[in-house]
């Protein structure tokens, strides 16, 4: 079942009764098939229910008063990236699918019964926000500090390792449908200088994008170049 790649993803971090398990389970509900560049909720929304990414890719963004987009994070299997929504309530930021993606939904009111019987749940989720917390702050130095090679490397190296850990790298390749225009939304950089850099990284054998798969010729270079470092209980490096 695809709801058990967020089983997964919490029990990477947190021990989880059964129990508590078929509890969040019970709750996932509806599952949407979504197409690509499909609007899973809007900045200014209300939020009832939070989403779970069953399968495919999602990303965080928003919009400046001069129209111009800023990704802020991409969100693999596994994810529920508007946990936030709980305690919040108002959506501060888009989040789109950025490939067709299998999307369930939990709804507040349900969640918080849950939580209110398991605490050892409740912890896992709280502790998900805190990772998620700490990968954007990461993010914020990587676009405040880096050459445009360096972002690259970082989200390349910061992608291989979160979907590594979730079972989906194989022979140093993994899916990654986006399209260089969005890699400059999430980077900071122009369309053209996304392309050099790639460019660049295929011609020395560091790593190549190609048909939505990324396959990496040297993995200690990108982390290297990216300054990236895993979280500390985190093996899938």
């Amino acid at each position: 079942m695809p709801v058990e790649m967020m089983i997964r993803k919490l029990r990477l971090h947190s021990e989880l009764p059964n129990e508590n398990i078929e509890a969040l389970r019970s709750i996932v509900t509806p599952v949407k098939n979504m197409p690509e560049d499909s609007v899973i909720v809007r900045e200014g929304d209300l939020s009832t229910q939070c989403c779970v990414i069953m399968s495919g890719f999602a990303y965080r963004s928003k919009v400046s008063e001069t129209g111009k987009r800023q990704i802020l994070s991409f969100h693999i299997a596994g994810d529920m990236p508007d946990l936030q929504g709980l305690p919040l309530k108002l959506m501060d930021h888009d989040l789109t699918t950025l490939s067709p993606a299998q999307v369930g939904f939990i709804n507040h009111e349900a969640l918080e019964r849950v939580l209110v019987s398991r605490p050892a749940l409740a912890r896992a989720l709280w502790r998900e926000t805190l990772v998620d917390a700490s990968l954007f702050r990461q993010w914020i130095v990587n676009l405040g500090t880096r050459s445009a090679a360096g972002r690259m490397a970082y989200l390349i190296a910061e992608l291989r390792q979160r979907l590594g850990a979730m079972g989906l790298v194989a022979n140093e390749q993994f899916d990654f449908p986006i399209t260089q225009s969005k890699l400059a939304d999430a980077l900071g950089l122009s369309v053209v200088h996304v392309n050099r850099v790639l460019q660049t990284f295929r011609a020395e054998g560091v790593l190549d994008l190609r048909r939505s798969v990324v396959t990496l010729g040297d993995l200690e270079k990108i982390i290297e170049l990216g300054g990236f470092e895993a979280l500390e209980d985190d093996s899938a490096m």
